[in-house]
């Protein structure tokens, strides 16, 4: 059965993009073809946005970038932060906090990326983006503000640290750490805000990724889709469970429920 949908909002990592940081050429033109139906296709990621317009370019796009959970959204045709959420943490009792665990720690800015050390990961994200951090070394002495997100790598789960935070921001726990983003942040919000922006009820959009960061665009939009690849939690949260990401399912959901839909 075919699905009317204006809008598709798709997360990058484990959704959209292979294990080599990709995009398939079925899951492009899957995207091209309702691209051309009509249907307004946005990337919603917790990348930031030097590690999102690339694909964004990639795919041709021109429709705003919501990054970092929803921490920010930019213009599609200059990059400019349209709308950004930074959180106000206590720097000081956070830096004290993570200092007693073994872990990385990624602050992501307004200015750019800062960390305590280097990894694969950001590394990867260097390649990508092309542009490096700004800062690599002992965060407390680091001059940073505007923070709109905070990455916390531990190397598995963590909520023990991670409840510490709730009170300060919303805490999103993954297998490898959790991140922190201010109170009311999330894809959802920000795409609340861009529908509003386009006069587009939320009925009419699918939304559809893989992690605890997606759970809420997942619940709240018309359509909510979990990679099979998502865990239990996150599919539990959607209302059609599509294929893995290593083979397409971004494409798989597309081609059977969204190509040649009528568009209001």
């Amino acid at each position: 059965m075919k699905m009317n949908a204006r809008a598709i909002f798709i997360d990058m990592d484990g959704t959209l993009l292979t294990t080599s940081n990709g995009i398939s050429r079925r899951n492009a033109e899957a995207i091209y073809m309702i691209i051309n139906q009509g249907v307004k296709v946005f990337l919603a990621t917790g990348r930031q946005y030097e590690i999102t317009a690339p694909y964004h370019a990639a795919l041709g796009l021109q429709t705003p970038m919501i990054c970092l959970n929803g921490a920010s959204i930019h213009d599609g045709r200059t990059g400019k932060a349209i709308q950004i959420k930074p959180i106000m943490l206590n720097e000081e009792r956070f830096q004290h906090v993570i200092s007693e665990y073994p872990c990385n720690v990624l602050v992501h800015t307004t200015t750019g990326l800062y960390c305590k050390q280097m990894s694969t990961e950001i590394d990867d994200w260097t390649k990508q983006g092309r542009v490096p951090p700004t800062y690599i070394g002992d965060l407390r002495n680091a001059n940073y503000r505007d923070v709109l997100k905070y990455s916390i790598r531990t190397g598995g789960p963590s909520s023990h640290l991670s409840n510490v935070f709730t009170d300060e921001g919303n805490v999103i726990d993954w297998n490898d750490g959790f991140e922190i983003v201010a109170h009311g942040v999330s894809k959802w919000s920000a795409i609340k805000t861009l529908l509003s922006a386009y006069g587009i009820n939320q009925r009419e959009v699918v939304t559809i990724g893989d992690g605890p960061n997606d759970i809420q665009m997942l619940r709240n939009s018309g359509t909510g889709v979990a990679m099979a690849n998502a865990t239990p939690k996150v599919k539990d949260a959607a209302d059609i469970v599509t294929g893995h990401y290593q083979n397409d399912g971004l494409a798989e959901f597309i081609e059977h429920y969204l190509v040649n839909t009528f568009i209001v």
